[in-house]
């Protein structure tokens, strides 16, 4: 949750963040793993907040961020398992959302993250190529949604105290997410295996 003025700046992070998990995720792993951690961090302790408290929700998200960007940087095997975890449970909303206009069960999502977690640790480079450019994809398109209906609610003058991030259910009239997410996550993993994740840096 993000008091609304913020939102523009937030979705810009999401559409940056998504760039670069998308196309380079596995040179910058650490990078990306601290730009999720701050994203995760954000937004989990923004929501323990009023809607209308905005002061509360800046600094809230401010130091959940700090403290989710430095856990996930620094536990930098638990950051893999994640990400294994975390593409298993998006690929289980993604596909159940598909079919069904409602989130999928909860033991569906539990197993898909971990066997994902597992699939992680047995091998990292092809998980987290591929786990980076969907993960990124996503927040790519969530980001660009987000900017774009930032611009029409200042139009329409819609705007609310806070914007409350939704990422896995399309919203109605937006069914063709879920190919553009996997369109997306393709090209960036063609992009990770052919160009920038030939030779992995330290971030």
């Amino acid at each position: 949750m993000v008091p609304y003025p913020y939102q523009p700046a937030a979705a810009l992070l999401l559409v940056v963040g998504g760039i670069i998990a998308c196309f380079a995720g596995y040179r910058l792993f650490r990078t990306v793993l601290a730009i999720y951690g701050f994203i995760l961090g954000a937004l989990m302790a923004s929501s323990m907040m009023g809607s209308t408290n905005t002061m509360g929700m800046i600094l809230a998200a401010i130091v959940g961020g700090i403290a989710g960007a430095v856990i996930l940087t620094f536990a930098y095997f638990v950051g893999i398992a994640l990400i294994g975890a975390g593409l298993g449970a998006l690929l289980a909303h993604v596909a159940w959302t598909t079919f069904q206009p409602t989130d999928p069960p909860a033991f569906v999502i539990i197993m898909l993250a971990i066997l994902g977690a597992i699939g992680a640790m047995v091998l990292q480079r092809y998980i987290i190529v591929v786990g980076t450019a969907l993960v990124g994809a996503w927040t790519l398109i969530i980001g660009t949604l987000a900017l774009m209906a930032d611009r029409t609610a200042a139009r329409d003058g819609a705007a609310s105290n806070a914007w409350i991030l939704y990422p896995f259910a399309p919203a109605p009239g937006q069914r063709w997410l879920p190919l553009a997410f996997v369109a997306l996550g393709i090209v960036g993993m063609v992009v990770q295996l052919g160009v920038t994740g030939r030779k992995r840096l330290a971030a």
